[in-house]
């Protein structure tokens, strides 16, 4: 275990806030640690070195990410000692070895793999994208973590591409097919308390509201209840044809994106709305968009992140009529998170922070860019 700096952000992903801090995934590699007391100057403080890191979650005093195929949780309570305290290994077992050795890259099924050595050396890859990450990584050692300079307040929020959901002091994973539910009663102790599939292949996103976890696939929406938190029960599901599928919800109604492009096949991009007072949700209205991914909404106000085509921000009253406020461009934008007034976004060019007081006139904070000399 030893400290980083901070470091530039070269190839963001999966973010999350708590408190004043922000946490962003630098895809494969880390988690950056940032103060936003001021969005308007936000500062980088530290890099958590994990490697084979894609998703985070953050609850009062633990950091829950993963590493490969394993779940870690990290103590950030002292502000010059984080430390791991555990590892659970092969959480998401659908990480192993998934490029590095496979039937596909290696034909020969006689051939196994009967040993291995592990080295406290973390390679480059020379290929990336958002979703299963590394094609030609080599493995390495987990434990080396940075410190992070300061620790968070108990209240935290994920975005819409998260693939993990914390609720009712449970922690919630998902792979390409199963949902794992973790105990918190001991945060730095996370106890594996329940293992189920799905019902789909290729699950990709969870979302976290009330009673409810919103699950997203290729293939549709699934809707789990929660309250029994350790025994989540099905409880209601839409399906659509294969598409990437990200969402979010309130009382009445779950947002889903559906998009073409990396694992998704076919020619739709829309904003479909669903009817979730009842046990089977029910479609209400879809939209055209460009490439939507993430999503956020706050109040009535729905930030949709269109992939190149930049974030449009809708008046969701009246989810039979959107009206499109304001159409942020010039931006290839990933995911959003809302909280109040401000909008955080992360796109392939960095993270910006907007003030949305008036939707109309939405202002820009901030940005830190991707890449050497970045603020």
């Amino acid at each position: 275990m030893k400290s980083g700096k901070a470091r530039e952000i070269e190839n963001p992903g999966k973010i999350f806030t708590i408190g004043h801090y922000i946490f962003v995934n630098e895809i494969n590699r880390g988690v950056h640690v940032i103060d936003n007391a001021d969005p308007s100057h936000p500062k980088k403080i530290s890099f958590i070195n994990i490697p084979g890191n894609e998703d985070l979650a953050v609850q009062n005093n633990t950091l829950y990410a993963d590493s490969y195929s394993d779940l870690v949780a990290l103590d950030i309570t002292s502000v010059t000692n984080i430390s791991a305290k555990k590892f659970i290994p092969n959480v998401f077992q659908d990480r192993n070895y998934f490029y590095a050795y496979n039937s596909s890259n290696h034909p020969d099924s006689v051939r196994i793999i009967v040993d291995y050595l592990v080295k406290d050396t973390v390679m480059d890859c020379d290929s990336y994208d958002r979703f299963y990450n590394c094609r030609n990584c080599a493995f390495a050692d987990a434990r080396q973590f940075a410190q992070a300079s300061s620790a968070p307040k108990p209240v935290g929020k994920g975005g819409s591409m998260a693939r993990f959901a914390l609720l009712k002091n449970h922690l919630y994973t998902v792979t390409r097919s199963d949902l794992s539910v973790f105990g918190l009663s001991q945060p730095l102790d996370p106890q594996l308390m329940n293992t189920q599939k799905i019902g789909s292949w290729n699950i990709e996103t969870i979302f976290p509201f009330q009673n409810k976890l919103f699950i997203g696939s290729t293939t549709g929406m699934f809707i789990f209840d929660v309250t029994n938190p350790s025994a989540p029960a099905p409880a209601g599901q839409f399906s659509h044809i294969r598409r990437c599928d990200p969402v979010i919800a309130d009382e009445k109604h779950a947002f889903v994106t559906l998009r073409t492009g990396n694992l998704c096949v076919g020619n739709t991009n829309q904003l479909d709305i669903l009817n979730i007072q009842n046990s089977i949700p029910v479609l209400i209205k879809s939209y055209p968009l460009t490439n939507p991914h993430g999503l956020s909404k706050e109040g009535n106000i729905l930030f949709v992140c269109d992939g190149p085509d930049g974030i449009k921000v809708y008046d969701a009253s009246n989810v039979q009529e959107l009206k499109l406020l304001s159409h942020i461009q010039h931006i290839d934008s990933y995911d959003v998170i809302t909280n109040g007034t401000i909008a955080l976004v992360v796109g392939k060019e960095g993270l910006y922070q907007f003030q949305f007081a008036d939707p109309r006139q939405i202002r820009l904070l901030s940005q830190i860019k991707t890449g050497k000399g970045s603020n």
